[in-house]
């Protein structure tokens, strides 16, 4: 039996030892920051789980200017944090209770000796926050890391208010439409606080802060943790990018007259007393942003912005996304009612994903001054180092659409879209990661989508499809994607240690999997959406590829073989040789299987499924991927693949797969040739790759899985490959086509790789440069050629 009043101290002392934080530590000294005494805090009053927007502040005064001043801090739901005035930072990035992100600052640019002010502006979205927001309840923390830090902590010293002036505006779409990213904001400036950030700001009827409980860190040696708590894990993210860009052009402007140059450079728009005007505002292209409007007067006066990728035609239709006439306006929006004071301000809590931006102005009997309108870009820092100089228009302007859609895709986690869900899925993930590896260089983003892929993981062995994500999601085939992703790290990401606690993870999914292998090793009525691609051909429903009476799809059956592929090159490399053999006798086991069951000697194509009824590219590019056919009959395939219009087509998505399945039959020199639907979205106006191939009515525009140009570009046309884990090794093997003339670079963990190709009448010539330490291989036309570090010349007669 329990000593209950032993049992009281015990609780007690755990707490009070939380409370001090002179806890052991457990882990690696990068892993956390020990010795927290700071509380998270809320204001007196507020809802744990409501709707609420919350201000804090506390001075502290320095006798001299710090040499260091470093911070953590986080919130939940998010924050924006100021120093003197002025905005540093946001946050938090995103990931999940057991994973709460704290940011890592040092204020020492912004703090002065004497008086300094320390401020935030915390909300909680509640039940309208977007799907990738996982939240507790209201909440802020900020934890100095050193002893003169500790002065900042919050605890009850610090001052909070509720800001009444907001509300949450329920975005509103037709019906169908999946719709996640949050609401938009609805702020009454005759409520709101002004300057609260400013040091000379008066708080003084603003109340002490409303303790709730120490912040705790995740890997902490206690007896107990309260299990309704954030565990706080430091963000291994840099902070996002925040960049002032204008809109471009006023597309419309009804019932006001607007300066030529509005929006493009500041000018004062003025909207007469008891009128009602439009603004319709081109950015240009497609951009993630903070949108800022700046006015004065116009007492009791409504405003309205509203923020869309396009217009519309006739719903859902899109048409042109350059033209503005006869069409309408759909979109999430904002709403601000005037205080008729001079200087106001509306920035939005979080980022707006646009296009097109619809200004609604009514005033009542004072005219209302737009003193000026603009956008600050936000997203993850990402830098373009890949380059390219080719001899064809088309090549840099689908490098461009790419890259911006990759970067709008790209925030404190990969999103499949902006504008309607922001959700890191897997499917989407590792084509993103792909871009950002071959563009950038920059892995860190990647990285922290395997460990949250991982993290999403249930006891059962599958992950979640997508995470951050507070409803969960399973889509079977994307846990065997994740396997794939894991192994696409390892050959050209720059940390190859890192996925030795990923391979745990990954036997587990492939152990999910197992359980609904049958004796043949075919997989059975395997649970939860076997989502393939976004195709509307007979046979397939809501993108799930053509099932067998059994239960059985060649789809699943192909990707299973290929994660079991992967699965025994990671362990071979990076865990046990033994797995690795098991995995391989599972593979074969299943590819024989697959032969038997699906192949079609007649068509000389694998069926979607036993009956051999349907066919498909998706199909057919996994057994080519899966080395199930190979030589002259993957070439023959590879031709049938692409002129047999019989077959289930593959999506902007799955071309990406389809893509490198064809170049491994051996028809790499036709890439350009297989361009037709970013061709088609260039001539449509996209500014950002969509969603789905059916460019009229496509939910969004802007999908960062239509971004493979952006690898193949290098990988294919230039030939620059991954050949052993952590790209140590190159292989080079152009497939140029009609191009006779181009060059480019890409980064490379260890530098930059540099490549010149020209081709004359009579010879071909290649200038590779790897960097120091790096060796490789260069094909063409079958034959090998040693790479060394630094310099390659090569020059070979056209005969041969």
């Amino acid at each position: 039996m329990i000593n209950f009043k032993a049992f009281q101290v015990l609780i007690a002392t755990v707490f009070l030892f939380n409370l001090n934080f002179s806890q052991a530590q457990t882990v690696a000294p990068d892993l956390i920051h020990n010795s927290w005494k700071a509380v998270w805090i809320t204001a007196q009053g507020a809802s744990m789980n409501g709707y609420g927007v919350y201000l804090f502040r506390k001075n502290i005064d320095l006798p001299e200017k710090p040499k260091k001043f470093v911070v953590f801090i986080s919130a939940d739901n998010r924050y924006k944090l100021y120093v003197n005035g002025q905005f540093i930072s946001a946050g938090p990035a995103r990931g999940d209770i057991t994973h709460y992100n704290y940011e890592i600052i040092d204020l020492v640019p912004y703090l002065k000796a004497g008086q300094n002010v320390i401020s935030a502006q915390v909300w909680n979205e509640a039940e309208y926050r977007p799907e990738a927001q996982i939240s507790l309840r209201t909440g802020f923390i900020l934890q100095g890391e050193g002893a003169e830090e500790q002065i900042i902590n919050t605890n009850k010293s610090w001052k909070a208010v509720s800001d009444s002036s907001y509300k949450p505006l329920r975005a509103e779409f037709p019906r169908g439409i999946y719709y996640v990213a949050g609401p938009g904001e609805f702020v009454d400036m005759r409520k709101h606080i002004r300057n609260w950030p400013e040091p000379n700001f008066q708080d003084s009827s603003w109340s002490a802060a409303q303790q709730i409980e120490p912040g705790t860190p995740k890997y902490i040696m206690f007896p107990f943790i309260n299990p309704s708590t954030w565990l706080l894990v430091p963000s291994t993210l840099p902070p996002m990018e925040l960049t002032v860009q204008r809109l471009k052009v006023l597309r419309k402007a009804i019932g006001v007259t607007a300066p030529n140059d509005f929006p493009a450079l500041r000018s004062a728009v003025t909207i007469p007393a008891n009128t009602s005007a439009t603004l319709l505002l081109d950015q240009g292209f497609n951009t993630n942003a903070y949108p800022t409007l700046s006015f004065s007067g116009g007492k009791d006066g409504g405003i309205s912005i509203a923020y869309t990728e396009t217009l519309y035609t006739k719903y859902p239709a899109k048409g042109n996304r350059n033209e503005v006439e006869n069409k309408s306006f759909i979109g999430r929006k904002d709403s601000i009612l005037s205080d008729g004071t001079n200087n106001q301000t509306f920035t939005s809590l979080f980022w707006r994903t646009y296009r097109y931006v619809q200004i609604k102005i009514t005033t009542k009997e004072q005219p209302l001054i737009i003193d000026d309108f603009y956008g600050t870009f936000t997203g993850y820092p990402f830098q373009l180092k890949a380059r390219l100089t080719p001899d064809q228009q088309d090549m840099n302007k689908m490098l461009e659409i790419g890259w911006r859609t990759a970067r709008l895709c790209a925030f404190e986690t990969y999103t499949d879209c902006p504008y309607y869900e922001q959700l890191q899925y897997i499917g989407d993930g590792r084509i993103q990661a792909m871009v950002s590896m071959y563009n950038s260089g920059d892995d860190r983003l990647v990285k922290n989508a395997l460990n949250q892929m991982d993290e999403s993981r249930q006891p059962e062995g599958i992950t979640e499809s997508r995470h951050p994500s507070y409803t969960p999601q399973f889509i079977n085939t994307f846990s065997l994607w994740y396997i794939g992703m894991l192994h696409d790290y390892m050959m050209y990401g720059t940390d190859v240690n890192f996925l030795k606690d990923k391979l745990p993870g990954e036997r587990q999914v492939l152990a999910f999997f197992r359980r609904f292998q049958d004796e043949s090793g075919s997989l059975k009525n395997v649970p939860y959406w076997s989502f393939t691609d976004w195709v509307t051909s007979k046979g397939w429903q809501f993108g799930v590829a053509p099932t067998g009476k059994d239960g059985s799809s060649a789809a699943l059956d192909m990707q299973m073989l290929l994660a079991y592929q992967s699965a025994a090159d990671l362990e071979n490399k990076e865990g046990s040789k033994g797995q690795a053999a098991e995995y391989l006798r599972y593979a074969d086991q299943l590819a024989k299987t697959i032969k038997l069951k699906y192949w079609d000697k007649e068509k000389k194509l694998f069926a979607d499924r036993p009956e051999k009824d349907f066919f498909s590219q998706h199909v057919n590019a996994l057994a080519i991927l899966a080395g199930l056919i190979n030589g002259q009959e993957a070439l023959a395939m590879g031709h049938r693949l692409t002129a047999d219009s019989s077959l289930a087509p593959a999506s902007i998505y799955f071309k990406y797969y389809l893509h490198m399945a064809l170049t491994k039959a051996g028809l790499g020199n036709d890439y350009m040739s297989w361009l037709g639907k970013w061709k088609e979205n260039l001539s449509k106006g996209l500014t950002t790759w969509a969603e789905t191939s059916d460019l009229e009515t496509t939910r969004s525009d802007c999908h960062a899985w239509g971004a493979s140009p952006n690898i193949e570009f290098f990988r294919t046309i230039l030939g620059i490959d991954s050949e052993a884990p952590g790209f140590a090794r190159v292989k080079i093997e152009p497939h140029l086509g009609d191009i006779k003339n181009i060059n480019g670079e890409m980064p490379h963990p260890k530098g930059t790789i540099s490549v010149q190709y020209n081709i004359s009448h009579a010879k071909t010539s290649a200038k590779i440069i790897l960097p120091d330490g790096v060796t490789g291989t260069f094909i063409w036309k079958g034959k090998s050629y040693p790479l060394k570090p630094g310099n390659n010349i090569i020059t070979l007669p056209n005969s041969i």
